[in-house]
Order: C-alpha cells, then sequence, then structure tokens
C-alpha cells in the first residue's frame, strides 16, 4: 500500500516535470506533487480536533476526526503526516478499528499515512502524538517571551507543514471546514485560524470553529499569555500583555485598511480580521491565517511605516485564502496578487507617491534576487518547477515582485477600470478554490482581452510566466520622492556634510532607499559620519537596521556589531537573517562571527528559518 502511494507521488514528480511549455495554455490541472493525497478518489471535507497541549513535552496530543466524500468508492483514503506517532485509527461513530499503513519516509514529504476503509466509511478518527521536533511548531520558553513569565506555542503550516502536527491531506489544492476543542494550562489563552475568544477561562479549555473551507496550510494554533484590544466594529490586535500598548498603537488604522480593501475588490469573506503579533522568532513578516494574520513583532517601529505588510496580509484574505494556488508550483498566483493588492490599498490610503515608493523598494529586491539567482535560473519563472525538492524554495522576491510586476503590465494595457473589475470578479467567481496557472492564463484570456485577442498574445505572457529573468515590456516606476533622496546622496558623495542633508521630512522609505544607494567603498570615517548624524545602529525599524547592518559588515564598521549581534538573536525572521548571515561569512573573521553569533541565536529560531541557515552556514 505505501509502495503504491510512493510511486503515485513520483508518477506525478514525472507528469509535471515532463509538462511542455506549449501545451500549457490548454492544461486544465495538474497533480500536487508535494502530496501523497488522492483528492479525486477519497477527499476530506471537514476535521474535528480534539488536542491537549503539553509545554512539558512539547507535544500535542490526542486525536482527529476526518469527515471523507469517497468518490470513487475506493478501499484507501490516503493522507500526509510527517513523524508523527500513529496510536490508532478508528472509523464511524462506534469507532470500529481501522488498519492503516505509514509508507517510507520521502525528503521533504514524510510518510503516507493509507488507512484501509469501506466505501460507506464516512468518518475516521486518527489517535496521535506529534514529535517534540515537529517543524510546524515553535515552544518558547518564558524567557523568549515578551513577557518572560510564561511558555509560548505557535504553528506555521505553510508549505506543507500541517502535515508534522496534524494527518492531513496537505495540498493547497484542497480544502476543508474544521472545528476544534484545545485544552492549555490555565494562564495561557488559545486561538486558531477561526473564531477565537478574547479572553481567558479557568478551565483552559477552547473551542473553535471555521465554517469556511480553507488549505491545510491555512490551518493554525497558537497558545500563550496573550490580551486582545479591538480596533474597530470587524478588527482588533491579540498581543503579549508587554506589547499589547505598542501593537494597538501601530495598527490603529486597520478598519480603515480594511474598508479600502473592500472599496477596491469587494466584501471581506471572512468576518472578523483580527491580527496576532508572536514573539520575535516568527520566522516571517506576516502570516495571513483566515481571521487571524500572524504577525511578526519586527514591524512594530513606534510610527506606523511598516504596516504596508498587514495591507499584505490582508489582501491575502482575497488572493491566496479566497482563491488558492492549486500546487506550490503556481505560488505566484497567490503572491503576486497579494502584493499588486498590497499596493493598491497603501495607495487609497496614503496617496500614489507612498505606493509608488513601495514599488520601487519591491523592484530593486526583484533585481537583487534575479542577480543572486542568476537571469536564465529556472527559479526566475513565475510558473515554478518545484517537484523533489522543498517548497519553500519557491518563496523569493520572484513570485511576489515579478508576479506584481506581470499583473501591473495587464493593469497598464487594458485600464485599471477594466482590470479592477477582471479582478473583482475573479475573485467572486472562484470564492474558495484553486487555481492553477493555465486555468489562470485561460480565463485571462478569455475574459479580459475576448474583444481583443490579438494584444493577449503581444504581452509576452509566455516569456513572463515561463521565462527566466526580467521581460523587456516590465513597467517602469518613477519616484519624486526618491529622486530627492538619490540627489542627497549624491550631494553627500561631493563632500556636502551628512548633517546638513536635507532629511527631516523624510519617512522609512525615505531612509530604506537612501542606505540602499549608499555606495559599496565606504570607509570606516563616512560610516561613523553617518551614523553620527542619523543614528542608524539605534534605529527602532527593523528594515533600516537591517539594511543598514549590511554596510556595516562590509565595512567592518566594529560600532555596529553590538547591536548586529543583538539583532540577530532576538529577531527570528528569516528575511532578515539570510542577507546578514551571507555578508558576514564573506570573510575568514565575518565567517567566526557569524558562527558564534548562530551558536546563541540559533534555539530562538523557528525550523523554518533553521532549515535555510543551517544550509547556508553548513
Amino acid at each position: 500500500m505505501f509502495t503504491a502511494c510512493q510511486q503515485s507521488a513520483t508518477e506525478q514528480a514525472t507528469s509535471t516535470q515532463q509538462t511542455t511549455h506549449n501545451d500549457t495554455l490548454s492544461m486544465s490541472s495538474q497533480p500536487d506533487v508535494h502530496s501523497f493525497a488522492r483528492p479525486n478518489e477519497a477527499v476530506v471535507k471537514h476535521l474535528s480536533l480534539d488536542l491537549t497541549v503539553d509545554f512539558n513535552s512539547k507535544t500535542l496530543a490526542g486525536k482527529v476526526s476526518l469527515n471523507i466524500d469517497n468518490k470513487t468508492q475506493t478501499d484507501t483514503l490516503y493522507l500526509d503526516t510527517y513523524n508523527l506517532t500513529i496510536n490508532k485509527v478508528t472509523a464511524g461513530a462506534e469507532e470500529k478499528p481501522v488498519t492503516y499503513t505509514l509508507g517510507k519516509k520521502v525528503e521533504h514529504l514524510g510518510q503516507a499515512l493509507a488507512l484501509v476503509i469501506t466505501p460507506e466509511v464516512k468518518q475516521v478518527h486518527i489517535y496521535y502524538t506529534t514529535s517534540p521536533q515537529a517543524e510546524a511548531l515553535q515552544w518558547l520558553t518564558p524567557q523568549q517571551t515578551a513577557g518572560k513569565k510564561y511558555p509560548f506555542l505557535f504553528t506555521q503550516s505553510q508549505a506543507i507543514l500541517a502535515r508534522t502536527w496534524v494527518p492531513i491531506q496537505d495540498s493547497p489544492g484542497i480544502r476543508f471546514t474544521y472545528d476544534a476543542k484545545i485544552k492549555v494550562p490555565a494562564e495561557l489563552l488559545a486561538l486558531m485560524s477561526a473564531d477565537n475568544p478574547t479572553v481567558k477561562n479557568a478551565e483552559g479549555v477552547y473551542t473553535f470553529k471555521m465554517d469556511k473551507p480553507i488549505p491545510a496550510y491555512l490551518l493554525a494554533l497558537s497558545v500563550g499569555d496573550l490580551a486582545f484590544e479591538s480596533l474597530g466594529p470587524n478588527t482588533g490586535v491579540y498581543a503579549e500583555p508587554a506589547t499589547l500598548k505598542k501593537s494597538v498603537y501601530e495598527f490603529a488604522d486597520l478598519e480603515k485598511m480594511l474598508g479600502a480593501a473592500e472599496k477596491i475588490y469587494g466584501k471581506y469573506a471572512w468576518g472578523r480580521y483580527d491580527l496576532l503579533v508572536l514573539p520575535p522568532s516568527f520566522p516571517f513578516g506576516g502570516m495571513e491565517n483566515p481571521k487571524l494574520t500572524f504577525a511578526t513583532p519586527t514591524i512594530l517601529a513606534g510610527d506606523r511605516s511598516l504596516i504596508s505588510l498587514v495591507a499584505h496580509e490582508l489582501a491575502h484574505s482575497w488572493s491566496g485564502n479566497l482563491v488558492t494556488n492549486q500546487t506550490w508550483n503556481d505560488f505566484w498566483l497567490n503572491e503576486g496578487f497579494t502584493v499588486y493588492f498590497e499596493r493598491r490599498i497603501m495607495e487609497e490610503l496614503y496617496g500614489k507617491p507612498y505606493a509608488d515608493m513601495l514599488a520601487l523598494l519591491g523592484y530593486q529586491d526583484l533585481m537583487q534576487t534575479v542577480e543572486e539567482f542568476g537571469k536564465d535560473s529556472k527559479d526566475t519563472q513565475l510558473k515554478l518547477e518545484l517537484a523533489g525538492r522543498n517548497p519553500d524554495d519557491g518563496v523569493s522576491d520572484i513570485a511576489y515582485e515579478k508576479g506584481f510586476s506581470f499583473l501591473l503590465v495587464l493593469e497598464k494595457t487594458v485600464g485599471r477600470e477594466k482590470w479592477d473589475a477582471f479582478v473583482k470578479n475573479y475573485f467572486q467567481k472562484f470564492s474558495f478554490q484553486s487555481m492553477n496557472t493555465e486555468n489562470f492564463l485561460n480565463y485571462l484570456k478569455a475574459e479580459l482581452f475576448a474583444d481583443n485577442p490579438q494584444q493577449f498574445d503581444q504581452l509576452n505572457i509566455q516569456e513572463w510566466v515561463y521565462g527566466q529573468g526580467i521581460p523587456a515590456n516590465i513597467v517602469k516606476i518613477s519616484s519624486e520622492r526618491f529622486e530627492a533622496v538619490d540627489t542627497a546622496v549624491q550631494q553627500w558623495q561631493q563632500g556636502t556634510p551628512a548633517a546638513q542633508l536635507k532629511t527631516k521630512e523624510w519617512s522609512s522609505h525615505e531612509w530604506l532607499h537612501f542606505i540602499r544607494q549608499l555606495p559599496d567603498s565606504l570607509n570606516i570615517s563616512q560610516m561613523s559620519e553617518l551614523d553620527k548624524a542619523f543614528y542608524f545602529t539605534d534605529s527602532g525599524n527593523s528594515e533600516i537596521l537591517a539594511a543598514w547592518f549590511e554596510h556595516a559588515i562590509q565595512t567592518q564598521y566594529k560600532p555596529a556589531y553590538p547591536a548586529l549581534e543583538k539583532f540577530l538573536i532576538s529577531v527570528g525572521r528569516r528575511k532578515f537573517l539570510t542577507p546578514l548571515y551571507q555578508a558576514l561569512i564573506k570573510t575568514p573573521e565575518g565567517k567566526k562571527t557569524a558562527h558564534q553569533i548562530y551558536a546563541k541565536a540559533r534555539p530562538n529560531y523557528h525550523f523554518v528559518a533553521v532549515n535555510t541557515l543551517d544550509s547556508l552556514l553548513k
């Protein structure tokens, strides 16, 4: 049984690799090379969780009940697992024992769990325990939290880590509703990607319900000493008491943001939209778990300057959560649309010049990523080829910024009014469904270019989606505010003292652009002058700090090294960690420093960051 399941995954990989670009526009679907599930035979439609959270053993234990739609009257249900201890499996209300087999472990994918069922079985119950090393789960000691008093747990299921804490059909193309009962220590609050409580209860037992179908990567749980404060009728923020006040200030515009999003692309479909500010070890900027975005504390800059990240996660409520990439090869459909929508939200709230700055910073990130990958690398394609690889490898600025750039070409080609009508209809028509690249392109051609198919053919779409590098017809964006920053950089290089530059009205985006435009040939004296004038080493803005530290490493500006070490130990966001460690290991002395810091910092990082950095630092 497990051999057949393994073979299925191998066949799927081969099938995807053999796809040619000539027949892509006529293809309707592809198998998911990152899942053992066979949803065309039998698919999970609803799951019920009943789990106990044990901080001492660092495990979740209990059962999951899965409601099945057996489409073909198959005698086997295939699920995804990774390092789970399966205690027993039963079927139906009478809980009759079910025979099951765990397949051979496959790198990145884990093991297929094959359950022998009869066609009339509608529900199975799996009793299991997670591993203390479950990759989706991060168990934090009290010392690793803001309050320093209680432990903390959070999950990160994207891309295929849900299978490390629930036996499940772990594919973005499969959706289910869920309910849950979670038992936690009485002094802690449990939250999920569902309807949530706002206060603790004495029993430490919490129930949850998500009545809209979601993919497995959006299944989320967090447990900690958390408090809640409302930001408006439909929005609020959860955080540890020590960071709640700061979080409430930072996200004051959240209700306005939700209104701006609805104005552009229609009604928000999920009811409430709340934020949870996690401890610093969270490996991403944010995670768009429905109803409850998980957010990094690195965006708590004190001046609301980094809230475009919140606009991004909010935008995911449409692009990603509502219409979901069918496989991780189609990741750009989630992220390209979300970056585009994020910038539209920011433009609606703060004006086009502000959104243009964000777009230009994103363009800089894209160009740097293409340079790092190589312009002929297949990883610079929008449609990825991730068979046999960890889908996390597809998380780069290509999906985000090249995806955004492609959609901007479409907007400029047909006009914003026509484009917006198309996108709004796209979200409505395919709500709570998955979408692959080929079906999207077919829909795009049929709907947006029905009256002008020749225009579609002239857009370099094949090159954008399946080609490497950046097509020549990318939209050029300019920013008057950044032009003024470029002038200031030039004046400084020509001898104007840093303290005399006209920087008084600059936003954090202008400061970030300023640091990025500084020459690589800076010396210690110049670094010292800039630091004395602008206090970069002491900045409370994580984006500015990370960019400044890259220059500090390159010039070996030692006054910044204590702050650099503190930053690397206290911040778990992979976006910042990877380039800083990469910069350090370029020299023998820096390599030694990197290993010394990493030895202290590694216990604070989530598996997602550790997986990347272990490979980088050997």
